[in-house]
C-alpha cells in the first residue's frame, strides 16, 4: 500500500522503541511486575522447610523475571535526566543478579544477603532517582515511595544479618510481599492517573 505524498507518519506502525514505550507505561505492565514480586515472596513465607537452596532458586528467578519488566518498564521513561538509563540499568542490575544466583547458588547465608541486599539497594537508589528526574511520569510520588523501600529492604538485609537459613527466608520473603504490595498499590495509582489523563474520546 502506497502512502500519500503528503501524510507523513510520526511513527512506524511497528516502531520497537514505541511498542515497548506503550508496553511499559501500561498499568497492566506495573501489575503484571507486582505479581511477579509478591507471588515468589507468599511462595517462600508459605513453603515450610525451605532450603537456603530452594531460597536462592526462587530469588534468582524472581530476579531474572523482574529484569525483563523493568528493561521493558524503562522505555517508559523520558531519556530527559537520564531516566531511561537508570531504568535499563536497574534491569541489568537484576538479570545480572539472578544468573549469579542461579548460576553459582550461595551456599551461604552471608553470600546470598549480599547479593540481594546490594540489589535492593541499589535498585531502591535508582528508582527514587527516575522519580525525581523524569518529569513526565505520571505516578512519581508511589514510584518515589517505592525506590525509598526498596532501598530500606537492601540496608535491613545488609545491615541485619541472620544466622539461619529459615531466619533469612522470612525476612527476604516478608519484604517481597511489601516490595509487591506496594508495586501493586503503584499499578493502580497509574491507572487512576492515566485515565485521569487520556482525553474523552469524541462521539
Amino acid at each position: 500500500m502506497t502512502v500519500p505524498s503528503g501524510a507523513v507518519p510520526q511513527h512506524r506502525p511497528h516502531d520497537p522503541e514505541l511498542v515497548l514505550k506503550q508496553l511499559g507505561g501500561s498499568w497492566h505492565w506495573a501489575l503484571g511486575f507486582a505479581l511477579a514480586t509478591l507471588v515468589p515472596g507468599i511462595l517462600v513465607l508459605v513453603w515450610p522447610d525451605e532450603t537456603l537452596h530452594v531460597l536462592a532458586v526462587i530469588l534468582g528467578l524472581q530476579f531474572l523475571v523482574a529484569g525483563g519488566f523493568r528493561f521493558v518498564r524503562a522505555f517508559s521513561h523520558s531519556s530527559e535526566g537520564g531516566g531511561r538509563l537508570a531504568g535499563v540499568l536497574i534491569a541489568l542490575l537484576s538479570l545480572l543478579a539472578g544468573v549469579l544466583v542461579l548460576r553459582h547458588p550461595m551456599q551461604t547465608i552471608g553470600a546470598l544477603s549480599l547479593v540481594v541486599g546490594l540489589l535492593w539497594l541499589l535498585s531502591g537508589v535508582l528508582t527514587a532517582y527516575v522519580a525525581i528526574a523524569d518529569r513526565w511520569l505520571l505516578h512519581r510520588g508511589p514510584l518515589f515511595g517505592l525506590g525509598a523501600l526498596g532501598a530500606v529492604a537492601g540496608i535491613v538485609v545488609l545491615c541485619f544479618p541472620v544466622e539461619s537459613a529459615v531466619a533469612l527466608t522470612r525476612l527476604l520473603g516478608l519484604w517481597l510481599v511489601l516490595l509487591g504490595a506496594f508495586e501493586l498499590v503503584m499499578a493502580f495509582a497509574l491507572r487512576s492517573a492515566t485515565r485521569h489523563v487520556l482525553p474523552t474520546s469524541p462521539e
